[in-house]
């Protein structure tokens, strides 16, 4: 018999951790997709995403990754030579602007240096220069550098102000950090299931303003399976187009009752307060945090590197020896900095290990840390849990 991988803590920008309610929930006995048991449960998954997002908007849920929920939104609202503004400040804006390009949008990109974020006025300079803007769209939170787009109600304000759509590629922070739909006046929130929301992979959603509702009906998008019309006039039976992951949605289900049964309020002060516990942590052990503070990730907590520290080495310490999985930069930063996942279901004690691998980890190759020291530092933060830890 082969032997089972032992349990590891996944601390790494998604997926995350899986609480054990969710996962058994795939358990349950199929449904047909076509019957009463599936309406139910469509409905039933529409209603909590509204809640998370405090919207009267319609969800689309997808049986597809984030990057599917994304080309969703893209498909469906891009066309040839539309103006189209992506502010990018990581890998994940360049790959969105990337994509709406491909559908034939002229992309004004407004860019800005890692652990930035261009301001709201240089997005009101480039949707001025578009001759006939269609849409503005941010990443709302970029994984790759730990960036969080903080004035997401004022770029969608410029939006609105030019007669555009306003996206927001909130995959990897929806159920992390605040994020009021209709009080922002967003037209699209894309979302996916295995970060802040703490389910696993595999199911994505767009929820879809009554403003571009009307507009997808009348200019539907070259795509099938990623058409939102299609989804929207089956939604209207309680079905999907095509056939889903039924026990991902089972999951998917589960995860959102145990986020509303938290509530958002406390489960984004939760977040907050595990994001300054770390960053706290790394700073006293000599991982200084790479974002700016206005801009800094509560979800993704990013930290530079000491001089001469080897990423692969340090992280294959910590995974190895204390079963703590994190993640390393990519593109322009791999080497140079260390990524940890704070979504989900982390509280105090993921933190606590997570402090703990990483200084005895440091101390392992070499570099003199206060492993106590660092707990300390993150104990402190952690007294705004209710609880501790």
């Amino acid at each position: 018999m082969t032997d089972l991988p032992r349990r590891k803590l996944i601390m790494l920008p998604g997926p995350t951790n899986v609480p054990e309610r969710v996962t058994a929930a795939m358990l349950r006995p199929t449904i047909n997709h076509r019957g009463p048991e599936f309406k139910l449960l469509l409905k039933s998954m529409v209603a909590k995403m509204q809640r998370v997002l405090e919207t009267s908007s319609d969800v689309v849920l997808l049986s597809a990754s984030g990057t599917g929920a994304v080309e969703t939104a893209v498909k469906n609202i891009v066309r040839k030579d539309d103006d189209i503004v992506v502010p990018v400040f990581g890998e994940f804006g360049g790959r969105l602007a990337d994509q709406a390009a491909d559908e034939g949008g002229n992309v004004i990109r407004v860019a800005s240096e890692m652990g930035t974020a261009p301001s709201p006025d240089l997005i009101e300079d480039a949707a001025r220069k578009a001759k006939s803007l269609k849409a503005v769209m941010v990443v709302y939170n970029d994984t790759s550098p730990g960036t969080t787009y903080r004035w997401l109600k004022e770029a969608a304000d410029i939006a609105k102000a030019h007669g555009a759509f306003f996206v927001a590629d909130a995959v990897s922070i929806v159920g992390g950090d605040e994020l009021p739909q209709d009080r922002w006046g967003i037209d699209m929130v894309v979302g996916a299931s295995q970060k802040c929301l703490a389910a696993p992979a595999g199911v994505s959603f767009v929820s879809v303003s009554e403003g571009l509702k009307k507009y997808v009906s009348r200019n539907r998008p070259s795509s099938s399976y990623f058409s939102i019309p299609k989804y929207l006039e089956f939604g209207e039976r309680g079905e999907t187009p095509y056939t889903p992951a039924i026990p991902l949605f089972f999951a998917f289900d589960e995860a959102l009752g145990m986020v509303l049964e938290e509530g958002m309020e406390r489960r984004v002060a939760r977040h907050r307060a595990t994001a300054s516990a770390l960053y706290s942590a790394l700073g006293a052990g000599g991982l200084d945090p790479f974002v700016e503070p206005a801009v800094r990730s509560n979800v993704v907590v990013t930290a530079r590197y000491p001089e001469g520290l080897d990423d692969h080495a340090f992280r294959s310490a910590a995974e190895e020896k204390f079963n703590v999985v994190m993640a390393g930069g990519f593109g322009q930063l791999k080497g140079k900095i260390l990524r940890i996942g704070n979504m989900g279901e982390v509280q105090g004690h993921h933190v606590l290990s997570t402090v703990s691998a990483v200084g005895n980890a440091l101390n392992m190759l070499g570099r003199r840390v206060d492993v106590g020291g660092m707990l300390a530092a993150a104990e402190e933060k952690l007294a705004a849990l209710a609880g501790g830890r």
